[in-house]
């Protein structure tokens, strides 16, 4: 089936809508709601962990949403998403991380360097739902070094 330019882009918009919500969820001391953002059997990767499934990712992001020391931004840029067919696409979005640990209930924090800059690596499934992440992998191109 061809995807007309209406539907492309309702695709788009939806995936986008994706990449947002799940900045401001983390962002913003909800990030346990992650998990819904994710197919059943969805991937959440980095360098330095991999949550498999809703429940394993639910698991991990309350582990961040308890973290009230942390305050976050995740600034996402050149977001490219690619429609594969009517269920299934995926995408690349720049990521800067801006992250400071500090004293709990603050309105702002410290302005430093980035934690890091790299990007978000996504495959996107329509599911009842609506769409979902299938699989989000952190690529880190930049990163202060570790002291």
């Amino acid at each position: 089936m061809v995807l007309d330019a209406t539907e492309t882009l309702l695709i788009e918009h939806a995936c986008a809508r994706l990449v947002s919500e799940y900045c401001h969820l983390v962002d913003h001391d909800q990030a346990s709601k992650v998990a819904g953002l994710f197919t059943d059997d969805g991937l959440w990767t980095s360098p330095d962990t991999t949550l498999t499934g809703r429940v394993e990712i639910e698991r991990g992001f309350t582990r961040r949403e308890q973290n009230h020391r942390r305050m976050s931004r995740h600034i996402c840029s050149n977001l490219l998403i690619e429609v594969l067919d009517e269920t299934t696409a995926r995408g690349v979005v720049y990521l800067t991380l801006y992250r400071h640990d500090g004293e709990e209930g603050r309105s702002s924090s410290p302005i430093g360097p980035p934690a890091f800059i790299g990007e978000y690596r996504d495959e996107f499934r329509k599911t009842p739902e609506g769409w979902r992440f299938k699989r989000r992998e952190t690529r880190v191109a930049f990163a202060q070094p570790r002291t």
